[in-house]
């Protein structure tokens, strides 16, 4: 096969330190499996002594299979890896470990659930909250941080304190280890074991490291210090493609490589072999607006194609009618379903569109677990505030005892769980448990008219009514500031869920509504196990690595894409990079969409809609 001039100066670098820049659709994993056959056949080194490092299982199970059809059936005893695997490998040596000695993800969020139970955390979103304590720890572990010098996103920095160290104990305990203690210990074990670290050192002679991008910095650490002191490490990464700093990755280890390594020779795989020149200029255009970034100019080997379509829609949708005619019509064009993907910023977005695609009757696949909006605690919050307003008790002044126990504190009414008896609440029950306290009667009285009110109203206004005129956005707005959160991640479900009810006349056809969504997407996750032919719906970070002939990015407005949580210049540029990637996913058509209105309010276009056509 023919090779680029930048190509082949890769694949026949032969000794010390090389930084190799792989720009969307430059082959570079061809790049990567045709060095180590230069390495082996021309330069005769020994594949034992080759590490080819990677981020993901998948990704080196296929660097590995692409080698072997490369070598033609020859097997040679070249290591391909994890960072994980590498390095528990060398803990197995060290420490005689095995698989049972690694913890498995349930276990994790098992032992954090029940420290929550211990320390009487108190929050709604349980599976999130642990989810966002167990990514903390991994980021102190990872960044070697002092667990008494770091602010909790989560959390009172107290409490990260004791969920921290709770979780260490109880791993230490069942003498178990995450995939963050393999790091610490690897990279304690080489700094205090240097004849163990030298053995290593001999073992593996030459490495290297593919989307060197997304590297943290023990990693990265660990990495140096098995290269020394010969120094063949060899990495291959775009900075321009780094989107996984909320796990750790920093980016800025790739921009300083040759700081580190000023001996290291540099080169630009410059040619897109998957886009037309039309998706990568605009593309181009839009990186540039980066500043910390490694300059390059990337050129399409496919000439020039259509130009990138910029699509304008009333409101959301509008926006997902008009995606899904679209679709249809690439069919009658001659394009697969599995030939298209349309791409989001967060897992909120493709409700709407994907209620769409089962009116129309269209294959899709999620590639990520998508949240049931209706499952959400906040759409089961104001779902239970209806229900005991239409359900048939309402008339005798009564409720059913789960829904009043859910909404009876939301917001703050502060009554007594004991008040609440029996499987059926009476409300006049309710103010003759507070009959000396006439202030908590006012309160049961207040929330018995707001019921009476919420009763005669369509399913919108019900809605708008349980936010504005109960107060629910308040309680929200109290509780994201007590989870450390912006109130905007919650307000966006309550706005989804108005966005929801708008369609429905009554709130019988709604709840059915629901219940029809539900049982369609487990219908779907069942059909997907048959169909391959489908649209793929994924969020731009899973997208990365993946190519489509068509792609659609929905809801290109600001606050979406740029997100609202990015405030400083290091999150714009992150998201500038999430767009970037998600613009190289398209081969051949390239439809970038924002809607002008969502949930009654204006919407702006996302700035990069500006910077991508030159403005």
């Amino acid at each position: 096969m023919a090779f680029h001039e930048t190509q082949l100066q890769a694949i026949h670098h032969k000794d010390g330190p090389m930084l190799v820049l792989a720009g969307p659709g430059s082959g570079k994993t061809t790049v990567i499996t045709h060095r180590i056959r230069y390495l082996t056949e021309e330069y005769r080194v020994d594949p034992g002594s080759i590490l080819v490092i990677t981020f993901t299982k998948a990704a080196a199970e296929e660097m590995k299979l692409r080698f072997q059809a490369l070598m033609e059936g020859r097997r040679l005893p070249v290591s391909f890896g994890t960072f994980h695997a590498v390095f528990f490998s060398i803990l197995k040596h060290a420490y005689r470990y095995d698989a049972s000695n690694i913890i498995r993800e349930e276990q994790r969020v098992r032992v954090i659930r029940e420290l929550m139970d211990h320390f009487h955390v108190d929050v709604e979103d349980e599976a999130e909250f642990a989810d966002g304590i167990l990514s903390e720890i991994s980021a102190v572990k990872g960044d070697r941080i002092n667990p008494e010098h770091y602010y909790s996103k989560n959390c009172s920095e107290e409490l990260f304190r004791k969920l921290y160290q709770g979780y260490m104990d109880a791993l230490m305990r069942q003498r178990l280890l995450d995939f963050d203690d393999m790091l610490v210990m690897c990279y304690e074990l080489f700094t205090q074991r240097k004849d163990i670290l030298a053995a290593w050192q001999q073992k593996y002679r030459y490495i290297l490291v593919d989307e060197f991008q997304d590297i943290n910095r023990i990693q990265y650490e660990i990495v140096r210090m098995l290269a020394a002191p010969e120094d063949n490490l060899f990495i291959v990464g775009d900075d321009d493609q780094s989107i996984y700093r909320f796990r750790g990755a920093k980016p800025e280890i790739m921009l300083g490589f040759t700081r580190d390594y000023p001996q290291a020779r540099q080169t630009l795989l410059g040619m897109n072999y998957r886009s037309t020149s039309e998706i990568v200029e605009a593309a181009g255009r839009l990186i540039a607006h980066n500043r910390t970034r490694y300059q390059k100019e990337i050129r399409a080997s496919r000439g020039k194609g259509r130009p990138v379509v910029t699509a304008v829609w009333e409101d959301a949708r509008a926006e997902t009618k008009g995606i899904v005619e679209e679709l249809q019509d690439y069919v009658r064009m001659g394009y697969r379903w599995s030939d298209m993907a349309v791409l989001y910023r967060t897992s909120l977005e493709p409700r709407l569109l994907m209620e769409r695609l089962m009116e129309y009757n269209i294959p899709f696949r999620m590639r990520d677990t998508l949240p049931n909006l209706y499952d959400h605690w906040i759409a089961q919050d104001i779902c239970a505030y209806i229900r005991i307003a239409v359900d048939e008790l309402a008339k005798r002044g009564m409720a059913r005892r789960a829904d009043a126990v859910r909404i009876i504190n939301r917001p703050k009414r502060y009554v007594n769980r004991e008040a609440l008896e029996g499987t059926e609440i009476s409300w006049n029950g309710v103010k003759s448990w507070y009959q000396d306290k006439g202030w908590m009667i006012e309160r049961i009285e207040q929330l018995e008219y707001d019921l009476r009110m919420i009763g005669r109203m369509a399913p919108v206004a019900a809605v708008n009514y349980i936010r504005k005129g109960v107060g629910y956005d308040e309680y929200l707005r109290e509780y994201a500031d007590y989870r450390r959160m912006k109130p905007e991640e919650l307000l966006e479900v309550a706005d989804q869920l108005q966005e929801s009810a708008s369609a429905f006349d009554t709130v019988q056809d709604w709840f059915a509504h629901m219940k029809e969504y539900g049982e369609q997407l487990k219908e779907q996750a069942k059909r997907l196990e048959k169909d391959t032919d489908c649209v793929s719906l994924m969020t731009m970070h899973s997208s990365k690595g993946l190519e489509f002939p068509v792609v659609y990015i929905l809801d290109a407005n600001e606050r979406v894409t740029p997100h609202h949580k990015a405030v400083l210049d290091a999150d714009l540029e992150e998201e500038r990079r999430m767009f970037y990637v998600a613009m190289t996913r398209a081969k051949d058509r390239l439809h970038v969409c924002y809607a002008k209105e969502r949930y009654g309010k204006e919407q702006e276009r996302s700035r990069f809609i500006d910077e991508y056509l030159g403005g």
